[in-house]
């Protein structure tokens, strides 16, 4: 069964629409803009935190402990 829509179709129940029918590649574009949209959102939040650096040679120090 092959079925193409032009425009995404609207699903009612009792005259109030409940879901959508749209073509799955839309709904595979759709999910990569909001899976962008929410590395874009952590990425500003991220810059928005101090930066705190430490030494090399702890770090190094650290790492041999473990």
């Amino acid at each position: 069964m092959k079925a193409t829509f032009a425009e995404p179709e609207i699903v009612t129940k009792n005259g109030k629409p409940v879901s959508v029918i749209i073509p799955i590649k839309e709904y595979e574009e759709m999910l990569e803009r909001l899976e962008d949209a929410e590395d874009v959102a952590y990425l500003k939040a991220a810059r928005r935190k101090p930066l705190h650096y430490r030494p090399l040679a702890d770090v190094l120090a650290d790492l041999a402990k473990k």
